[in-house]
């Protein structure tokens, strides 16, 4: 059995441990809440955006389709992976980096695969590939929607160029403060759309649907990007205020088995020593 100093040195270690834990939870509830609200403000006018240019883009004529729209044979693919800038957060960024992973190995092993890293986890990942086009993990520094908008200007520009057939966006989705869910959504070319559009709605266009339609587009795909580092942003506070709940818990509960160790080690010492002076004595009557 360790000795009673051993014992209350981790008592200690532990106990501090535990108020960190719970100092970083609290700090992620508080953060959590606005980026919660954020993204619940957000989803409906992103929704809204994405409905309206689905039901003005069915109604298009086929030549008139938009250069985002553009299928072309898959040869370079760039994965955009959303992670964190920070650890502790239980395994928000490692399912990030298995389902970025697990895409190049399978579901494009005959392209040729790029990264956009947005989140310091994920370039420190993928960087020793040497296919990390760029690290954009200083948006998370101050997060705009202006900031957002240049990288997916960046895109859509690279995309014109040919320099990538497909773009693809990796990020955690917000559920809620314990669950985060793993999407894979298509960036570039613009997926079409599923089922009917309510192509019965009548709009009165102007300018013309066309032009409407390729002011819509850009737009769209920033909203697109914007949301999805939205939706990781909260969901990264969700999943560290839940890991550093678990811990604290974690560290309750090894600090209770430590004192109970104690507890019984002292115990053990002073019974000892008690037999030792009992024994002491009558060795002296004797």
């Amino acid at each position: 059995m360790a000795n009673l100093k051993e014992i209350r040195n981790r008592i200690s270690s532990v106990s501090s441990t535990m108020q960190i834990t719970s100092a970083m939870k609290m700090v992620s509830a508080a953060k959590l809440k606005k980026a919660q609200d954020a993204i619940t403000a957000m989803r409906p006018y992103s929704d809204k955006l994405t409905e309206l240019l689905q039901n003005l883009s069915a109604t298009l004529e086929g030549d008139s389709s938009s250069k985002f729209a553009e299928q072309r044979e898959v040869k370079k693919v760039l994965l955009v992976a959303i992670t964190s800038n920070r650890g502790l957060a239980g395994a928000f960024n490692s399912n990030i980096i298995k389902e970025v992973a697990n895409r190049t190995k399978n579901t494009y092993a005959n392209q040729e695969v790029s990264y956009l890293a947005i989140g310091k986890k994920a370039n420190d990942a993928f960087k020793k590939t040497n296919k990390v086009i760029a690290n954009k993990s200083q948006i998370f520094d101050d997060l705009t929607f202006d900031n957002v908008s240049e990288i997916a200007q960046m895109l859509m520009d690279q995309f014109i160029a040919g320099d990538f057939d497909k773009i693809e966006i990796i990020y955690n989705k917000f559920k809620n403060a314990a669950t985060q869910i793993v999407m894979a959504e298509q960036f570039l070319p613009i997926v079409p759309m599923k089922g009917e559009a309510n192509v019965n709605v009548d709009y009165i266009f102007e300018p013309s649907k066309e032009e409407i339609v390729e002011q819509l587009i850009p737009k769209s795909l920033k909203t697109q990007l914007y949301k999805s580092i939205r939706d990781s942003f909260a969901s990264e506070h969700g999943a560290r205020m839940t890991a550093m709940h678990k811990a604290t818990d974690n560290a309750t509960e090894l600090r209770d088995q430590l004192k109970l160790t104690y507890n019984k080690a002292r115990q053990a010492s002073i019974t000892n020593e008690i037999l030792e002076i009992v024994g002491g004595a009558e060795a002296l009557n004797n």
